[in-house]
């Protein structure tokens, strides 16, 4: 499952499929730790993945890289948090 990245509310990154639907966010609940909150269709996708915490936005990404097989991109102008 490919899916973009993008900066939502205040510590959110939202994420979606290719075709815009949306798959969940990533909260960052408190420094330094970071939740997967999948919905839609990533629920069974991501199931048995770990929702958390994750040191990092990009700790967070990779884990849902290795459980879907798929690739995370940020959108353009997201940042790098």
């Amino acid at each position: 499952m490919d899916l973009i990245v993008a900066r939502g509310e205040e510590r959110q990154w939202r994420l979606t499929d290719l075709l815009g639907r949306t798959m969940g966010v990533i909260v960052e609940n408190k420094p330094g730790a970071f939740t997967i909150r999948p919905e839609g269709f990533a629920i069974e996708a991501m199931a048995g993945l770990t929702p958390g915490p994750y040191v990092s936005v990009d700790d967070a990404l990779a884990a849902i890289e290795r459980r879907t097989r798929g690739v995370c991109r940020r959108k353009a102008g997201s940042g790098n948090e």
